[in-house]
């Protein structure tokens, strides 16, 4: 565990603030999740979702399937386990 530093709640805006000191790594604007732990406040950085496009690569030998090559069988499908009457 890090070095302990003292500060206050104070008011900004409609909601409550705190200030941390500038040498947390922390940037301006970053976005973080807060929660409250057995009457712990625990602050963490968001963690950045990859999007599908940015994965495309990152898996050695993993190529996409061409249009051509997608196979799509017909099938019947029994929607009435669902509960539902189709026609």
């Amino acid at each position: 565990m890090g070095v302990e530093r003292s500060t206050r709640v104070f008011k900004s805006g409609n909601s409550k603030a705190v200030r941390l000191p500038a040498d947390y790594p922390l940037e301006l604007g970053q976005e973080v999740i807060v929660r409250e732990e057995a009457g712990r406040y625990v602050i963490e950085p968001v963690r950045k979702r990859r999007a599908l496009d940015e994965l495309y690569g990152s898996v050695p030998g993993l190529q996409p399937i061409p249009p051509e090559d997608r196979e799509l069988e017909e099938r019947k499908l029994d929607w009435h386990l669902l509960g539902l009457k189709l026609d």
